[in-house]
């Protein structure tokens, strides 16, 4: 009873202590931004210039370019991860070939972001340039696209592992029920495995979102790093992560500064936003199924 206790106490210290780190680093970009957002008001939110010589500063462009590739990457990732989960999961639990597969996903997982940046310049520049000049447009090669080509296969590792744990999770009783009624395989996975592991699947899917919103080297390598708004998938642009890690230390100036560490802050937000709601909607999802 004692150590049961004793361990209930540490792990409310150590949640404690996340929570203030995590109260700490928003306080922090907060303070830091407070220059610029005097300065700037909410038009920094919602301009398009982006001009540190003449210290007008505005987020809309990297906001938008750090939600369309993350999305397009997510949507481009989650058949391919889903379908490695279902195979894993149903068709090849155990064996030389399952063990390769995992063993493949967990090093695709752990490759340095860097390398998935030369990669990309190396492999998909030219690939996208070759297919920009067949669509009569522009052949710069770097941009949205080939950033969320990138970003695609960076996040699959990630909800792939997830769903695939909890696809494994589904209780035999249920699987044997469908198959006692006369369902296939297919019907099981589609009727019994996907509805009752959805929770799980979302999960995998918020946990490659926030992976790709916050992903910094890769990006900045292929996206082109144009502060313009982007006015095509192809064209280059900047994620609100690739524009501080490419200006920060060249920012001259208070307001210039101040304004990188309000992105910061709006990188934040936004991220603590999406993982809020995709909380809400697990719990939800969880509470109806046990209903």
């Amino acid at each position: 009873m004692n150590k049961e206790r004793t361990f209930r106490a540490i792990l409310i210290l150590v949640g404690m202590i996340l929570s203030l780190l995590l109260l700490a680093i928003f306080l922090s970009l907060l303070w830091g931004s407070f220059p610029s957002i005097k300065a700037l008001g909410w038009k920094f939110f919602y301009s398009e210039e982006w001009n540190p010589i003449t210290n007008k500063f505005g987020a809309l462009p990297f906001l938008i370019g750090t939600l369309v590739t993350s999305f397009l990457a997510l949507a481009i990732s989650f058949p391919f991860s889903l379908a490695v989960s279902i195979y894993l999961g149903e068709y090849m639990r155990a064996g030389k070939i399952s063990t390769l597969l995992k063993v493949t996903i967990d090093l695709i997982s752990a490759v340095p972001s860097v390398i998935y940046g030369f990669w990309g310049l190396i492999i998909l520049v030219p690939l996208v340039r070759n297919i920009e000049m067949k669509l009569n447009i522009p052949p710069y090669g770097v941009g949205i696209f080939t950033a969320t080509l990138i970003l695609s296969v960076m996040v699959i590792p990630y909800s792939a592992t997830i769903v695939r744990e909890v696809i494994e999770l589904v209780p035999d009783d249920l699987k044997e029920a469908a198959y006692s009624l006369g369902a296939t395989k297919y019907e099981v996975i589609k009727d019994v495995v996907l509805p009752y592991a959805k929770s799980g699947i979302f999960a995998g899917l918020l946990l490659s979102l926030g992976r790709a919103l916050g992903e910094t080297m890769a990006v900045t390598m292929v996206i082109g790093n144009n502060n313009k708004l982007p006015k095509s998938l192809f064209a280059p642009a900047n994620t609100m992560a690739s524009l501080i890690a490419n200006e920060f230390t060249e920012a001259v100036g208070n307001v210039y500064l101040s304004s990188l560490i309000e992105m910061g802050l709006l990188l934040f937000i936004v991220t603590a936003i999406i993982n809020i709601i995709g909380k809400y909607i697990i719990n939800r999802t969880t509470v109806q199924m046990r209903e």
